[in-house]
């Protein structure tokens, strides 16, 4: 139980509720109407307008988001699970019915493709209303049923129970099924409209465009030839010339992306309406707009196009006199918010950024019209057919070899002995044609590589910086303290800062279960002890920091009497308000009991001052007890949540049995904020967040996270109703503890971080860390992991980071690949941080300084959470390549001893940074007799575990001798390479 309510606690403090986010940096809804000459309304539309921050937003207050980094939202790497977990791996499939006679399919996997190699069973529930996603724990000592799978998934009632299905056909409809959830590739729509051009016939009319509407083509793609194109042709004619001679394409970030430009499309002189062009660009969901003249010249509205199916315009113009672009993106009224949000101004003077913005922003975009009415009941009804024709093909075979009779049967990763022989050759076609339909999906473009291979490695907001090498100690709960960190372990209160020795504060007496550091009110509050011992102690913060710098003796729980709080005797949880502007609000949980304690001060005194005019080194006598409030259960889960005139308003929501409730602080009245409908709950946190000034609860349990909008009491009742601002997301694995950082919120688990986006819940990106405990999160944020050190080696992170050239993974990172286990290296557990001011794009200013004695700050250097292999777009020839892959092929085997000689491009690469030189960085081009593909390679590579060294040593003595990683990856899809590499 104490578990749990700790648990909950580092949920509850995560980040200082770090300030407010708006829907309105995603732009407002308008009602645009488009007109002809003579002044008559033709058509009108409400579309959502995206014009940049508006300027009430503009200035750079604390707790204003503004801009941050560019992500492709729930990228395919990430949620295309059955291609890239199950495909080409054993794994068990399961069909059945549910309560509702409707049929679903299951799908589980034991793998550890991750970054850690760290089993986990992946399960895939298909159903009609689309697929479920869920990541369990693997436990050598606990077998995994499908009964427990479905439970997780609120499946617990079945007409018909799950039986197993042998024949190995079954993957190709699965595919089938994942690939419903959308393409990979793309097609955007490109329309050139002159200055003062008003109607779409006008703009489809332009023969040819202007010499900025020509390097506004070549920043977006390379022009390629149509006729024998073999790559992704965005339904163009590639045989007979009927939809132009040329395109522009690219790839990025493992998307194949054809744009079908308006002057490159066929003219008609006799059509006026241009019906071939309006064919292409009118089915295109998103559809860029690039107009000519002045920003006081007449703007495009989207009713000028007539178009039921274009649902996103992105009208992008071109400032001569400064070299920028403006961009402005209108989004049809029920397209879900997507971002990137548009800086303000949006204004783009680095052409690079803007392509990669843009790009973004219309997959993104694209994606985001996919979940609306229009396309997600196509979607569904697709799905739902797809679904009973197959539980049709499969059902008449139920009493035959093909399906197991056996229900609920065990996962198993390894298939029992009195069957092995037939097993073992079933398993054997079953991966075989696994791995064909991989490589086939692959070949075919259907499938987007590891980001790693079509981009540079750029640093993510998310990565971490090793704070603490090898800390033996267990954790308790802890909280950073200027630029240390307050640790509670096993052996007492640390204090610890990066680089230098650790100082004990408390001795191991003194137990604190949960704790806060509130540097501007100069207190540090501390729950002490378990069961009816337990306490709530305050101290004068700069009373322990004068102990420390004193060095006086390490007090112990006995020395602690005067910091006790009255009435907080058998305390189990505590939380404090966050926004305290005029006072400190603390509400104490005993049992059934809320105990609200409050502490005034004055906000225009200074830090100094107040300790000068205080005499007694215990703060105790500032807290005064205003009211107790009785629950019916003991709560799991509370937060404060602060009302808009901070008078009688003020809320605590609590969390217990199957519900939420909010609690008005001045009457104790409870009402009902949200019911849990599932058998099981298992609560994480209730996150207080500000939408525009008005409060909100991200409300925590389970896999589910949902947002719900708090609005004010209205005469001494709290409105409480379904609101349009409300909505929900569920995560891949149960998270024990949340985190938000706008605009990210972070969910951790046993083994990953999933970080998605606040404002919509999309995923953004998963990290495997093993072993992985929060330890802090109210500033920047602190994890402790496992990490594999080399036993020989006692050179500092910073020092190989030294040595380590831009392209190479350094030691500090966790590599994507797993470290072997070698003598010489020991396991142990290492303290992180993540930077908050890298999570919200902007530094934070902290009240004081590291309470430990100055020393001389080196540079930081970062841990990558998942630290991705870099690559290259390589302009090498097709004998280069096969070269390269044939002698790391022999290298990889072993059959390589001299260094791999650098061929004469790959030098002129490294001397010239394609960053310099191109700027469309990050595309691969392909073309038809050369399409470097990696998933090819990681399919057989993972199957035979191979993998680049991750040691530091080793990628440092390689750097000069042999291929790089991004050399190392990309390969010549040759058929004899790929046998041989088998």
């Amino acid at each position: 139980l104490m578990k749990r309510f700790y648990s909950s606690s580092v949920s509850e403090d995560l980040g200082c509720r770090r300030g407010e986010f708006s829907r309105k940096h995603y732009g407002s809804v308008e009602l645009l109407i488009s007109s002809d000459a003579d002044g008559a309304i033709q058509r009108a539309g409400r579309f959502r307008v995206e014009n940049g921050s508006s300027g009430e937003y503009t200035d750079c207050t604390p707790g204003t988001w503004h801009r941050t980094d560019v992500h492709l939202e729930n990228p395919e790497y990430h949620t295309r699970w059955y291609l890239k977990y199950f495909l080409g791996k054993v794994h068990q499939n399961y069909i059945g019915t549910d309560a509702e006679k409707n049929p679903f399919f299951l799908s589980v996997v034991l793998s550890d493709e991750n970054n850690q190699r760290v089993p986990q069973y992946h399960s895939i529930l298909w159903r009609k209303t689309g697929t479920q996603k869920i990541c369990l724990p693997y436990s050598p000592t606990k077998t995994l049923s499908v009964k427990s799978i479905l439970s997780a998934m609120n499946l617990d009632k079945f007409e018909k129970s799950p039986r197993e299905i042998f024949h190995p056909e079954i993957q190709k409809d699965l595919l089938v099924l994942e690939e419903q959830e959308g393409s990979v590739n793309f097609k955007f729509g490109v329309l050139y409209a002159k200055d003062g051009q008003l109607t779409d016939d006008e703009m489809f009319s332009n023969e040819t465009g202007s010499e900025s509407f020509q390097r506004f083509l070549h920043l977006l793609g390379d022009t390629v030839t149509l006729k024998g194109w073999t790559g992704y042709r965005g339904g163009l004619d590639t045989k007979n010339d009927t939809t132009g001679t040329c395109s522009i394409y690219t790839v990025f970030q493992g998307h194949e992306i054809m744009f079908h430009v308006s002057t490159m499309l066929p003219y008609s002189r006799e059509n006026k309406q241009q019906v071939e062009r309006k064919r292409h660009i009118g089915n295109d969901i998103v559809t860029i707009i690039f107009q000519e003249g002045e920003e006081s010249s007449p703007a495009f509205k989207p009713s000028m196009i007539r178009s039921h199916f274009t649902h996103i315009f992105a009208l992008v113009r071109y400032n001569k006199q400064n070299d920028s672009y403006r961009l402005k993106i209108f989004s049809e009224e029920s397209v879900p918010l997507f971002g990137p949000p548009l800086p303000s101004p949006p204004v783009f003077t680095n052409h690079q950024e803007f392509r990669d913005f843009v790009l973004v922003k219309l997959i993104n975009g694209e994606k985001a019209t996919l979940e609306t009415p229009t396309f997600s009941q196509k979607r569904q009804r697709t799905l739902d057919m797809l679904i009973r024709s197959l539980y049709q093909d499969l059902m008449p075979d139920l009493h035959k070899n093909m399906l197991n009779r056996r229900s609920f049967s065990d996962v198993l990763p390894e298939s029992p002995k009195s069957t092995r022989k037939k097993e073992e050759a079933r398993q054997a076609e079953f991966v075989r044609l696994g791995q064909a339909l991989k490589l086939k999906t692959t070949v075919k473009g259907d499938a987007t590589a590891n980001l790693a291979t079509t981009s540079f490695c750029k640093k993510e907001p998310w990565e971490s910086q090793s704070f603490c090498s090898n800390f033996p100690h267990e954790v308790v709960c802890a909280d950073s303290w200027g630029q240390s960190l307050l640790v509670s372990t096993d052996v007492g209160i640390l204090l610890i800062d990066d680089g230098q020795p650790s100082v004990q504060v408390f001795d191991k007496t003194l137990q604190i279960k949960q704790m806060h550091v509130l540097e501007a009110l100069d207190l540090f509050i501390a729950r002490t002890d378990k069961g009816k011992d337990s306490r709530l102690l305050v101290f004068r913060l700069s009373a322990v920091q004068k102990d420390i710098e004193t060095k006086q003796i390490i007090k112990s729980k006995y020395d602690c009497r005067e910091n006790k709080l009255e009435r907080t005797k058998g305390c189990h949880l505590y939380a404090i308000n966050t926004h305290h502007g005029s006072e400190l609000r603390i509400v104490v949980a005993i049992r059934n009991k809320l105990l609200l304690v409050t502490k005034k001060y004055n906000s225009c005194l200074s830090l100094t001052s107040s300790s000068l005019l205080l005499s007694s080194e215990s703060p105790v006598e500032e807290f005064q007890y205003i009211r107790e409030i009785s629950l019916s259960d003991p709560p799991v889960v509370v937060t404060l949540v602060d009302g808009p005139t901070e008078d009688s308003d003020n809320m605590i929501c609590v969390a217990y049995r199957h519900q939420f409730d909010l609690v008005n602080e001045s009457t104790g009245e409870s009402y009902r904020l949200h019911h849990v409908e599932t058998n099981k709950v298992n609560f994480v946190a209730a996150i207080d967040v500000y939408e525009d000034g008005e409060a909100g609860l991200l409300l925590c349990y389970n896999y589910v996270c949902q947002y719900r909008k708090i609005y004010p009491f209205n005469g001494g009742s709290l409105l409480i109703q379904p609101s349009a601002y409300d909505f929900h997301f569920s995560w891949n694995q149960v998270p024990y503890a949340v985190v938000c950082a706008f605009p990210y919120i972070l969910a951790f688990t046993t083994d990953s971080i999933e970080i998605r986006l606040v404002v919509n819940g999309n995923l953004v990106h998963t990290a495997v860390v093993p072993e992985l405990q929060l330890v802090a999160s109210r500033s920047d944020i602190y994890f402790k992991a496992t990490a594999a050190v080399s036993g020989s080696s006692d050179s500092s992170s910073k020092e190989m980071s030294s040595r380590s050239s831009p392209q190479t993974p350094t030691a500090y990172e966790m590599p994507e690949c797993p470290l072997s286990s070698v003598e010489g290296e020991v396991p142990c557990k290492n303290l992180y941080k993540i930077p908050l001011s890298n999570l919200v794009g902007r530094s934070i200013e902290r009240p004081l300084k590291s309470p430990l004695a100055p020393k001389v700050i080196t540079a930081t250097t970062s841990s990558s959470i998942t630290s991705l292999p870099v690559t290259h777009s390589l302009s090498l020839s097709r004998m280069e390549i096969k070269e390269i892959a044939s002698r790391t092929r022999k290298e990889l085997l072993g059959l390589l001893d001299e260094p791999i000689p650098k061929t004469e491009n790959a030098q002129k690469q490294k001397r010239v940074p394609r960053r310099q030189s191109d700027p469309k960085q990050g595309a691969v081009r392909s073309t038809s007799s050369d399409r470097i593909i990696s998933s090819s390679f990681e399919s057989y590579s993972e199957g035979r575990h191979l993998s680049t060294s991750s040691d530091p040593d080793t990628l440092a003595n390689r750097e000069e001798s042999s291929p790089s990683n991004y050399q190392f990856q990309l390969i010549s899809l040759y058929d004899e390479d790929i046998i041989d590499l088998k």
